[in-house]
This record gives C-alpha cells, sequence and structure tokens, in this order.
C-alpha cells in the first residue's frame, strides 16, 4: 500500500490532538516499520512546517520536518498537478492538489480525516482508524 497523508493526520501526531492522535501515530509507526509506504505532499511538507513553527519555533519545526522526510517519499507537486486538480470539480482546492499529486505518485490511497472532501475523486480514501484496521489486516511480511 502505498498512501499519501493528508496534512491533519501528521498534525494529529505531532501535536497530540485527543482522540485522533492514537490511530495517525499507529499509521505512522506502520510508515516507519515499511508496512505501508507513506507519501507526503510537498505543499503538506511546507504548511507543516509553518504550523509547527508557529507552535513550537523553527529549530523543533525543523528536526520534525528531517523525520518526516526520513520516513516518507515526496509526492511531487508541480504544474501539471495543480492543472489536474483544477479539473476534477471539488469543493476545495487543496483536497484536490492532493488528490492529484497522490495519484501521480503512484499511490493506493489518501488517509484523512475528512473523506467527504475526496468524493469526486477517484482514489481510495481512508480515515484514519479505517487505514490502521486495512494495516493489521495485512500478511506480515
Amino acid at each position: 500500500m502505498r498512501i499519501l497523508f493528508d496534512t491533519n493526520v501528521v498534525l494529529d501526531v505531532l501535536r497530540n490532538r485527543m482522540p485522533h492522535a492514537e490511530s495517525a501515530a499507529r499509521l505512522l509507526v506502520s510508515v516507519e516499520r515499511k508496512q505501508i509506504e507513506g507519501l507526503l505532499s510537498a505543499t503538506t511538507i511546507t504548511t507543516l512546517h509553518y504550523l509547527i513553527a508557529k507552535a513550537v519555533g523553527s529549530t523543533r519545526a525543523r528536526r520534525h520536518i528531517e523525520t518526516l522526510l526520513s520516513l516518507f517519499d515526496v509526492a511531487p507537486v508541480g504544474r501539471e498537478v495543480l492543472a489536474a486538480a483544477l479539473s476534477l470539480g471539488f469543493r476545495d482546492y487543496e483536497d484536490a492538489v492532493l488528490h492529484e499529486a497522490a495519484r501521480q505518485a503512484g499511490a493506493t490511497g489518501i488517509v484523512t480525516r475528512d473523506p467527504r472532501g475526496f468524493t469526486k475523486g477517484r482514489m481510495r480514501v481512508y480515515e484514519p482508524s479505517e487505514l490502521v484496521k486495512a494495516v493489521a489486516a495485512l500478511p506480515a511480511a
């Protein structure tokens, strides 16, 4: 499974936002253990840095980003992704960009706490708790 994580799923862990942090943390552990391939959009990484730096300072934000980059692959966001996202008809352009970045990077799905934002998409969308169950059902490597 190659899964793109949306910003809020990662923030749930970094900011320990209950009750969502537990499922999100289990998913990050699954990425760390290579049970699933994790992807972050390039725009997610910049957004995370901005939000984390506001909360805990730029030095700690930088360390968090370094850790994320050691665990996750990056789904590029360029002209092709941005243009394709415009044609999807999503209500939220940011969700459309995430969808297209994931699709073009070969993801098999997206994990988000707002699956309704991706109803016009062509990819499998998981809520964090749902993906935790799917990962648990995978055969052991």
